[in-house]
C-alpha cells in the first residue's frame, strides 16, 4: 500500500478514514487540531462525505459523535485534554451506554503545558470510565491503531480512549497504509433501551462494565501493541508507555547488558506480562509521559512488589515532557558530552500580531478603565490572553473556557465594580453564553466585551459557530438591544470606542460591547485568495 510521510495526528486520521468512519467530530485545540483538519482536507473524505465539521465545544461533539454511533456508523471525536474536562459528562456515562457503531474518543496531551493550562493526563479519565485505552509509541501505530480500536468497540460495545501526546502528534514519520474497510450502513441498536441511562437500567450497565474488565483485559494480553522483551539483567525491568518506548530505543544500545522490557500500548494493564517482569526483576523503572499512572497502579495491584521507580521517587521528573536525556539519566548512563548554548538571542515571549484588533480593543479598554486602577478584567483562553503581557497588562485571569464571563458575574454579586470580561468570538459560541445567561438571570453589573476577529485564530482559523450572530444571541438570551454595542477596534476609532465603554460601564446592568474587525491573518489571507 502507499506510504505516507505524516505527523502523529494525521496518522490517526488517515487510520480512522481507511477503518471507515462516517463522521469526525471535535472541538479545535492544540495539540489535537490537525485529525479534524486533516479529515477536513483530504479529498477521500471529501469523496465520502464523511461529516466532518467543528462543533460548538467538546461536549456537543462528544454527544455528536455518541449519536452517530447509536446509528450504527463509526466515527471519532477529538480534542485537547482539557477539552476532555468539558466533556467529562458524556464520556463518563459512554462507557456505560456503550457503542453501536464503532467510537474512538481521541485526545491529545500536552505534558510541559506548551500551549495549556495544566498537564492532565488523559489515561485518569480512561481509567476511571474503566474504557479501553491504547497510546501509539510512533506514526505507524498512530495509524494501526484505529483498525483495532473499532473492532474492540463494536466487539464489546464500549468506546475506546486513544490517547496521543505532543511530540508524537506534531512530528513526522513514514506511514504504510494497509486494505482501506467500508463504511458501516448503519442500524438501531439491538437492545433499545443501551443508550438509557435510567437508575434502574443504569445499575445494570454498570455491573456489566464491571463483568467487561476481565475480556478486556485478555485483549490487552494479546495486543499486538502490548510487547514483552526479555533481557539477561534482571536487576532492573523497564515498562515503557507509548511514546516512552522510543525515548529508551534511544538509550538502549548504550546499556552494558539487557534489560526485559514491557511495552505498553494498550490498556487496562496485561496483568500476566507485569506480573512477570515484576517478579523476576529486582527493580521496575516505569518510563511514561504525563503522569505516573502506571507506576500508581503498580504500587496498588502486585503481589510481590520490587522497588518501582519513575516519577514518583524523583528517578524521572514528576512534571514536563520526558526525553531521551531525561531517560539515559534515568537509566544510570553518563550523559553525552556536547556544547554549551550561547546565550545569543533574550527570550522574546509570544506577542500579539502587528495589527491585530486586540491591540486596539485593549488600548480602548485601558484607557477606560484608569480611574478603576488593575485587576477588574476577567479573560479567558485565546490569541486575547496575550493582553497579560506588556505594553497592554490589560487582563487578571485566565482560568478556563468561558470562566471571564461567570466570574465577572461571580465578582458583580459580591459587590465588585466594575466587572468587567473579555471573552473571543469562538470562546463564546463554545461556553460563553451560558455564563451570560446567568448574568441576565441574576441582573448582575457586568460588561462583557466579545472580541470577534471572525475566526478561531489561536487553533489555526477555523471558523466560529457563531460568526454573523453574536447580537441576535445576546438579544435571544435576554441583554437589552440598547446595550449591545458593537465598534470598530482601529485607532481613528479609539476616541468613540473608549466613550462606549465608559457608558456601558455606567450602566447598572448587563452590558454587550463586540469590538469587530477580523484577524489580520485572515485579512491577509481572503486578500491573497482574492488575488489568486
Amino acid at each position: 500500500m502507499k506510504k505516507l510521510l505524516l505527523l502523529g495526528d494525521e496518522a490517526f486520521a488517515q487510520g480512522a478514514l481507511d477503518s471507515g468512519i462516517s463522521g469526525a467530530f471535535g472541538y479545535p485545540g492544540t495539540p489535537s487540531t490537525e485529525i479534524v483538519e486533516y479529515v477536513q482536507s483530504n479529498q477521500e473524505a471529501i469523496e465520502r462525505d464523511v461529516k466532518r465539521a467543528w462543533s460548538a465545544n467538546e461536549k456537543t461533539s462528544m454527544e455528536e459523535a455518541l449519536g452517530m454511533s447509536f446509528a450504527g456508523k463509526r466515527a471519532i471525536v477529538t480534542m485537547k485534554h482539557v477539552g476532555l474536562n468539558v466533556a467529562a459528562d458524556p464520556f463518563m456515562n459512554s462507557a456505560m451506554v456503550g457503542a453501536n457503531g464503532g467510537l474512538i474518543v481521541a485526545v491529545a496531551d500536552d505534558p510541559s503545558m506548551h500551549s495549556s493550562q495544566n498537564e492532565q493526563d488523559s489515561r485518569v479519565y480512561g481509567k476511571f470510565a474503566m474504557v479501553p485505552i491504547m497510546e501509539p509509541a510512533n506514526q505507524q501505530e498512530a495509524y494501526e491503531m484505529p483498525f483495532k480500536a473499532f473492532e474492540i468497540s463494536e466487539k464489546y460495545e464500549i468506546p475506546v480512549l486513544f490517547r496521543i501526546t505532543t511530540r508524537l502528534a506534531h512530528s513526522r514519520s513514514g506511514v504504510t497504509r494497509r486494505k482501506k474497510l467500508p463504511e458501516k450502513k448503519g442500524s438501531m441498536p439491538e437492545y433499545m433501551y443501551q443508550f438509557m441511562l435510567l437508575p434502574a437500567i443504569a445499575r445494570k450497565k454498570y455491573k456489566k462494565l464491571l463483568e467487561l474488565q476481565k475480556d478486556l483485559e485478555k485483549e490487552s494480553e494479546n495486543s499486538p501493541f502490548n510487547k514483552y522483551t526479555d533481557g539477561e539483567d534482571k536487576s532492573l525491568g523497564i515498562i515503557t508507555c507509548g511514546l516512552g518506548y522510543n525515548y529508551l530505543m534511544e538509550n538502549f544500545k548504550d546499556l552494558k547488558k539487557t534489560h526485559p522490557v514491557l511495552k505498553i500500548g494498550q490498556y487496562p494493564l496485561p496483568r500476566k506480562q507485569v506480573e512477570k517482569i515484576t517478579s523476576e526483576c529486582e527493580e521496575i523503572l516505569v518510563i511514561e509521559e504525563g503522569m505516573p499512572v502506571v507506576e500508581e497502579m503498580l504500587k496498588g495491584y502486585l503481589e510481590k512488589k520490587p522497588k518501582i521507580k519513575g516519577r514518583l521517587d524523583g528517578t524521572l521528573p514528576r512534571d514536563g515532557e520526558l526525553n531521551p536525556s531525561l531517560v539515559r539519566k534515568a537509566l544510570g548512563l553518563a550523559s553525552p558530552q556536547g556544547y554549551e548554548m550561547p546565550e545569543l538571542v533574550a527570550k522574546r515571549p509570544p506577542a500579539l500580531c502587528v495589527g491585530c484588533p486586540h491591540r486596539d480593543s485593549f488600548q480602548a479598554l485601558n484607557e477606560a478603565m484608569e480611574k478603576y486602577g488593575k485587576g477588574h478584567v476577567f479573560s479567558d483562553i485565546g490569541c486575547y490572553t496575550l493582553g497579560f503581557q506588556p505594553p497592554f497588562n490589560a487582563i487578571n485571569s485566565c482560568v478556563d473556557m468561558g470562566a471571564s464571563v461567570s466570574m465577572a458575574v461571580g465578582a458583580a454579586t459580591a459587590g465588585f465594580f466594575p466587572s468587567i470580561a473579555v471573552i473571543g468570538d469562538s470562546t463564546f459560541g463554545h461556553s460563553g453564553m451560558t455564563g451570560l445567561l446567568d448574568a441576565v438571570d441574576k441582573k448582575a453589573n457586568v460588561v462583557i466585551m466579545i472580541l470577534d476577529n471572525d475566526t478561531t485564530a489561536m487553533t489555526g482559523m477555523q471558523d466560529s459557530v457563531v460568526t454573523g450572530r453574536i447580537e441576535s444571541i445576546c438579544e435571544g438570551i435576554g441583554v437589552k438591544k440598547d446595550h449591545i454595542r458593537v465598534i470598530n477596534p482601529l485607532s481613528r476609532h479609539h476616541d468613540e470606542n473608549v466613550k462606549v465603554i465608559k457608558e456601558e460601564i455606567a450602566y447598572d446592568g448587563v452590558s454587550v460591547i463586540i469590538p469587530r474587525r477580523p484577524c489580520i491573518q485572515v485579512y491577509a489571507k481572503r486578500k491573497r485568495d482574492k488575488e489568486i
